[in-house]
């Protein structure tokens, strides 16, 4: 079972990004949930999403400017960032937990994690 994320890349601040996640080999539903990390510097709460979209939780820092969804497939999810701030810039990880009701914010609650996407943000 692994996680694959896409998209990221460098963006002009007031720009927007839009990241994807997809879980594959497995067919159990999983929490997803997003965090971001700079160098040096713990990994911090993005957003998170219940098992089918219908809870959403976010950091305050981006609540507001990004929107965490579910996609067409079972298992994937996307990350839409808009307004973005250079602060945005970081590492972003996609998380999976699969098991558990409603959201989750700590990176110790999740089994799963992508290989992590470089988000820069230029001012």
């Amino acid at each position: 079972v692994q996680l694959v994320e896409s998209g990221g890349g460098l963006a002009q601040v007031g720009g927007s990004l839009r990241l994807s996640c997809a879980v594959s080999g497995s067919n159990v539903t999983y929490v997803m949930g997003w965090f971001r990390q700079v160098a040096g510097k713990e990994r911090d709460f993005v957003a998170s999403m219940s098992w089918y979209g219908a809870i959403t939780d976010y950091g305050d820092s981006v609540k507001g400017r990004f929107t965490i969804s579910r996609g067409r497939a079972k298992n994937t999810a996307t990350l839409q960032m808009n307004s973005l701030k250079p602060e945005d810039t970081a590492i972003y990880y996609c998380a999976a937990k699969s098991m558990g009701v409603g959201t989750f914010n700590r990176p110790s609650d999740y089994d799963l994690w992508g290989q992590g996407t470089q988000v820069t943000v230029s001012s």
